[in-house]
């Protein structure tokens, strides 16, 4: 455990039980997020290698058109 944890568990443990409650609560809350956010990022990073994957397969079967700017409507 780092000393800055340590330091606030120390001064946490002087609250009221309540308000221990509620710091673990919102520390709880804060872990389970960061870890949806690691599955989201990791998600995202799958969906987008499929995506790349298709989009490569597409261009070796000539489905694609090639990029023109100049037909692009405004």
């Amino acid at each position: 455990m780092t000393k800055l944890l340590e330091k606030a568990f120390n001064r946490t443990s002087k609250l009221p039980d309540s308000s221990q409650d509620a710091i673990a609560a919102i520390i709880l809350e804060e872990l389970e997020d960061e870890k949806k956010g690691e599955t989201s990022f990791a998600n995202s990073q799958e969906s987008l290698s499929i995506l790349a994957t298709k989009v490569r397969n597409e261009i070796e079967k000539g489905e694609t058109l090639p990029f023109d700017p100049a037909s692009r409507t405004k």
